[in-house]
């Protein structure tokens, strides 16, 4: 699978609800999780490989993979906590973002079995940043916008170099 990067017009649009879980949803998750080790990741939301459903994937170092559809965010904590955050759409572009330290998420896996999660540190971060992407939202939409355009136009230089 490819994956879109900063500009591509799918980036910016809301995924739409999965109606069914079947065996073709099971084959994108895994096709989805080969592209995120593929690409060095440890999420990566279908809307970045250009299929706008709500479904993301996340495998973090010491974790089981982690599949997510249609989840809905039910609670986050108060505070907060900045971490560097980059993404596979913006490739080799890092900045800080303030994000909720403690989530509470619902969701389905790729078997159709509904779960729900609370989760922090880097696992919250990692599951708001890819849900973030499910509704066409960009780290670099959490920044300034000074901050943004300086990382816009970093990215267009090393992208066209």
């Amino acid at each position: 699978m490819n994956i879109l990067t900063l500009g591509h017009e799918v980036l910016r649009q809301k995924a739409k609800e999965v109606s069914r879980i079947d065996g073709q949803t099971a084959h994108l998750v895994k096709e989805m999780l080969e592209t995120m080790r593929l690409g060095k990741g440890i999420g990566l939301a279908a809307t970045q490989v250009g299929i706008l459903e709500r479904i993301f994937v996340v495998h973090i170092a010491d974790d089981i993979p982690r599949v997510f559809i249609n989840p809905v965010l039910k609670g986050v904590s108060p505070e907060t906590s900045v971490y560097e955050e980059g993404c596979l759409s913006i490739p080799g572009i890092y900045a800080d973002v303030t994000r909720p330290e403690m989530i509470s998420i619902e969701a389905w896996d790729e078997k159709g079995i509904p779960f729900h999660l609370d989760a922090d540190g880097l696992l919250a971060r990692v599951i708001q940043h890819e849900l973030d992407h499910l509704n066409g939202v960009l780290f670099i939409d959490h920044l300034s916008e000074l901050k943004r355009k300086r990382i816009i136009r970093a990215w267009e230089q090393k992208f066209k170099a």
